[in-house]
């Protein structure tokens, strides 16, 4: 009976003990996160996107689709690296322990717990993002400004169809600075109405690249003998930068271009503007380089 009673005690003992150090272990993890969520800016709430809050009408809805993916993968993430502490701190081997733990082949309840729940996470996060990309791809219909945007190796050149009338893009090597760097007064410009329905159709005349307005957080490739559309609203009044997302050869970092949001009084204006320069008429896929186009009776000739 003597020999019995140490033994008792000792593991009554130990109970409060691991408790104490499985408070120890979240202690830190809580601690973080306070930390964090108390110092968040607001482009960390937007989840370090660029740009700001309505840029464009889909603007709102990217963002919101990125940061909740990302608090539930945090929220994943912390309870793992949580277990792990736990597990690590409360079950290492104490001083004087020898041999190996109890071991368990199964567990069918966790087996469960950890397929289940990953495979509906996958699930869930496919669904919101089939159901956002499906609303931002959707033709609205009756666009109020339609431009046709033909990518080239390495500038771009805009179609204003309704006004009939073009802004060709001026080839890189004829924009560079003498030290290399690109001279942004020469980029290809893009002009849009605040506040009015868009829809931009998007081509190539010779080779892959990609149509990225960075500030609007979406990009379209742009396919040889292939027609991608872009549908937005933009909102805010601006100059954004844009550039190639696609690596097209020695100058696809250089493919820059800007598009700029402004009032419909300076939207007609330099439509008028274009016009006073003779650029009527449109740079369509007759000026494509690429001659293996399908239907392609080009000229080989740039724009």
């Amino acid at each position: 009976m003597r020999s019995n009673r140490p033994h008792a005690q000792s593991s009554v003992n130990r109970r409060p003990r691991r408790s104490r150090l499985a408070r120890w272990a979240v202690l830190p993890i809580g601690g973080v996160v306070a930390l964090v969520l108390a110092g968040c800016t607001q482009q960390q709430l937007a989840g370090f996107l660029p740009g700001g809050p309505g840029v464009t009408n889909q603007t709102e809805r990217i963002t919101g689709l990125w940061v909740t993916s990302w608090i539930v993968l945090l929220g994943v993430g912390l309870i793992t690296w949580g277990l792990i502490i736990w597990a690590a701190v409360v079950y290492r081997r104490r001083k004087g322990q020898t041999g190996l733990p109890v071991q368990l082949r199964y567990n069918l309840p966790i087996e469960i717990f950890y397929t289940i729940v990953p495979l509906i996470l996958v699930l869930g996060f496919f669904a919101f993002t089939a159901r956002d990309q499906a609303a931002i791809e959707a033709n609205p219909g009756h666009p109020d400004v339609k431009i046709e945007v033909f990518g080239k190796r390495w500038s771009w050149d805009f179609n204003y169809l309704n006004e009939n009338v073009y802004s060709p893009g001026v080839q890189v090597q004829n924009r560079l600075n003498p030290d290399g760097s690109v001279d942004l007064s020469k980029l290809p410009t893009l002009y849009l109405p605040v506040n009015k329905k868009v829809q931009i159709d998007i081509e190539s005349r010779d080779v892959a690249h990609d149509f990225w307005v960075i500030d609007f957080l979406y990009k379209k490739d742009v396919i040889p003998a292939q027609t991608n559309h872009m549908y937005f609203i933009p909102q805010k009044i601006g100059t954004y930068a844009g550039k190639c997302a696609e690596l097209c050869g020695e100058y696809h970092a250089d493919m820059l271009f800007q598009v700029k949001v402004v009032s419909e009084a300076d939207y007609e204006q330099h439509i008028q503007d274009l016009k006073d320069l003779g650029q009527v008429g449109r740079l369509g896929p007759d000026y494509n380089t690429n001659s293996n186009l399908p239907g392609n009776t080009g000229t080989g000739t740039e724009g």
